[in-house]
């Protein structure tokens, strides 16, 4: 007795150009961006932080 295989839907897979768009943007555009926001947020959250707390120094 055989048994039925069920049968699976066709995967679509992506095409090369489609995988080297994604690559580029991801990393050209993405992760820069992405890094320069961090940067700039953990500036701006230090900054923000110094306002309040006062400049580093030597102990008063």
């Amino acid at each position: 007795m055989t048994e039925a295989q069920p049968q699976s839907a066709p995967v679509d897979r992506p095409s090369r150009i489609s995988e080297l768009s994604t690559f580029l943007f991801l990393a050209f555009i993405l992760v820069p961006g992405l890094s320069i926001a961090g940067v700039g947020g953990l500036g701006l959250a230090i900054w923000i932080y110094q306002m309040i707390a006062g400049p580093p120094g030597p102990p008063g």
